[in-house]
């Protein structure tokens, strides 16, 4: 018997709008005129009535860059990128080889690391939250129950002990690098590794020098995709410090929306939206750049 040809679709042009032109049509509504949008008043002194507009030109982004409040909520989202990229490419890949390994249980482990992520955020920083408040959370209420009064802090009050909350957060959601590793560590040749035993590599040794050389790619991943979303931990923030106190777990997200909610300038939250756009589009752009090499 002749083999059937497998004959493969081609849509028409109706087709193709019929199936794609309400996509479309969707994006370029919402994504185009939201740019158009922010762009137009990014240079303008506009309240939040969006009449009256005053053409400022880049007065908006002189203040801005000048201010004090929003140079500590970029270098935040930095330090906390910082943190999540080196929690990811340590504790991360540490965790995925040991599952990978084929450790008792290992699937209940993998919902432990893994559930955070898949959670709303917005869920996990109110968790987060309410756990670490002063009088009634749980971890002051265990600490006091056990006679350890003295270790019962105001973490969420105490600028110093809120930014470690923010960045003991950030480090907890790290099942996105377990999840890249766990992917990659399915196509490593296990020969190389069967090797590198028989020729009595310790387990440090297997690790530091066979594993993370072989992963390269995906650190590469991991390192631009953790920069890019640090930019869109709006809802970490916010739902667990409100980029409180006095401004100390303030990120750029978090900046932009206080101010914009304070209807004094919306140019001037424009252009911090727009300003932090282009970061993140340059930062995507490298991931392109990366991902084509």
């Amino acid at each position: 018997m002749q083999a059937q040809k497998r004959t493969i679709w081609k849509p028409s042009l109706k087709e193709f709008l019929i199936f794609f032109g309400p996509l479309a049509l969707f994006y370029l509504v919402y994504y185009v005129f939201s740019a158009g949008f922010l762009i137009k008043t990014a240079f303008q002194k506009i309240s939040m009535a969006l009449v009256n507009g005053k053409w400022v030109g880049f007065k908006n982004f002189e203040l801005l860059l000048t201010d004090p409040s929003f140079i500590t909520a970029l270098e935040n989202n930095f330090i906390f990128a910082a943190v999540s990229i080196i929690a990811g490419l340590t504790i991360g890949f540490f965790i995925a080889v040991t599952l990978s390994s084929g450790v008792r249980g290992k699937s209940l482990y993998y919902g432990i690391f893994l559930l955070p992520t898949l959670m709303p955020l917005a869920l996990v920083a109110t968790v987060f939250r309410n756990m670490l408040e002063s009088r009634y959370g749980s971890v002051n209420e265990t600490l006091r129950n056990i006679g350890l009064d003295a270790l019962a802090q105001s973490w969420l009050i105490e600028p110093n002990l809120a930014f470690g909350v923010v960045i003991v957060l950030f480090v907890y959601l790290i099942g996105l690098p377990v999840l890249y590793y766990t992917a990659n560590l399915s196509n490593i040749n296990t020969s190389l590794i069967e090797a590198a035993v028989l020729d009595g590599a310790s387990t440090p040794r297997l690790f530091a020098q066979i594993l993370f050389p072989l992963m390269k790619g995906t650190h590469k991943t991991i390192i631009i995709s953790t920069l890019l979303m640090s930019f869109r931990a709006f809802d970490v923030v916010f739902f667990s410090t409100g980029g409180g106190p006095a401004g100390s777990t303030e990120i750029t997200g978090t900046y932009v929306y206080n101010f914009s909610t304070s209807g004094t300038n919306l140019g001037y939250a424009s252009a911090a939206a727009l300003l932090v756009m282009i970061v993140s589009l340059i930062i995507s752009a490298i991931q392109l750049l990366i991902s084509r090499k």
